[in-house]
């Protein structure tokens, strides 16, 4: 079942075909998708946390506590909340260089094999950062300033790391259908924000 449903008549962002989502495919592209945009939330409130640490600094020469404790911890779980986003609309690095002439076939296996990548990263990440996570809470650590426990960062960066699987299986199968002439090979950058 293709992720997307392509839609030969309608025109979306940069000139590439629009798309529907259809059921379970649906389901977990919006989960991705409202991930992606909670890791913007957590960028938008360290920005806001960091001004507002300066301008105390300007104004009383005393900067918010921990400020750089809580930019260090959480800039992390925001960067590994875009990936599978990333993953899922094809806007990690490309080369279209290289790419705009080959076939629809050639992009389908080209972004199946890059799906693969994406798969085996995930599955690579998720076993070590679970044993990194398991060994924070057998031994535990925490910030210098604000005493917050180092493991708290871990189980939203293993979400993040589940939700790029799903996105790279996702990508993999469409990739896999375009290969096989099942469906046409996704434009560049696919897009899921209907």
């Amino acid at each position: 079942m293709s992720f997307v449903h392509h839609a030969d008549d309608e025109s979306g962002p940069s000139g590439a075909r629009s798309f529907k989502r259809r059921g379970l495919n649906a389901l977990l592209a919006a989960i991705i998708k409202y991930w992606a945009l909670a890791g913007g939330a957590v960028i938008v409130a360290l920005v806001l946390l960091t001004a507002a640490s300066a301008l105390s600094n300007i104004a009383v020469n005393r900067p918010i506590p921990g400020d750089y404790e809580l930019v260090k911890h959480f800039i992390a779980v925001a960067i590994f909340a875009f990936l599978p986003y990333c993953q899922l609309t094809g806007a990690n690095v490309t080369v279209d260089l290289f790419t705009e002439q080959m076939s629809d076939r050639a992009k389908s296996a080209m972004l199946a094999f890059s799906s693969l990548l994406a798969i085996i990263l995930a599955l690579v990440l998720l076993r070590q950062m679970s044993y990194g996570f398991a060994d924070y809470l057998h031994y535990p650590e925490t910030t210098a300033t604000l005493r917050l426990p180092l493991w708290t960062a871990f189980p939203p960066i293993l979400v993040s790391l589940a939700l790029l699987l799903v996105a790279g299986m996702m990508t993999g199968f469409e990739g896999i259908r375009g290969m096989l002439g099942r469906a046409p090979a996704p434009p560049h950058p696919p897009t899921v924000m209907e």
